[in-house]
């Protein structure tokens, strides 16, 4: 199996602010995807769409201000049963987040392709808070046709 793997630090923020922007779905539609619905409360199941298609996950952990971890429920075959993940921690005035997107059966060109698209969201989560705004979908950096 492999990972997809990021680190982002975010400046001036609360590991709490970046949690709520991971559980809830205002702060989920502020950086992933503008159509995000569902319940963002452990045991429940959140649904990202995009224009290409979407994803369905079931949080599975939500511990405040530490970590946040989904189980890949519905969506494209390689996603199926794998697991999404950030831990978070502060570092003096930083907020750490890594990212893991894990359990791939094998690193399929469609790996490389969500790897450079989770990048981005990342990016999308910084810019989120540290400047109230981020590049959710469908205002996202397109790499590719369709994405």
């Amino acid at each position: 199996m492999v990972d997809i793997l990021h680190r982002i630090a975010v400046e001036d923020t609360a590991p709490k602010k970046v949690y709520d922007a991971l559980t809830t779905l205002h702060g989920l539609a502020g950086w992933w995807t503008e159509n995000t619905t569902g319940d963002p409360t452990p045991g429940g199941t959140i649904a990202f769409r995009f224009p290409p298609g979407g994803f369905d996950m079931l949080v599975t952990e939500a511990v405040p201000g530490q970590r946040v971890t989904w189980e890949v429920v519905d969506g494209p075959e390689e996603w199926i049963g794998t697991t999404v993940d950030w831990q978070l921690r502060r570092d003096g005035d930083w907020t750490v987040v890594l990212f893991t997107h894990s359990g791939w059966a094998e690193p399929v060109e469609f790996m490389h392709h969500c790897s450079t698209k989770w990048g981005s969201y990342m990016m999308s989560l910084k810019a989120l808070l540290e400047k109230g705004k981020g590049a959710a979908s469908p205002n996202d950096v397109h790499i590719a046709y369709p994405d």
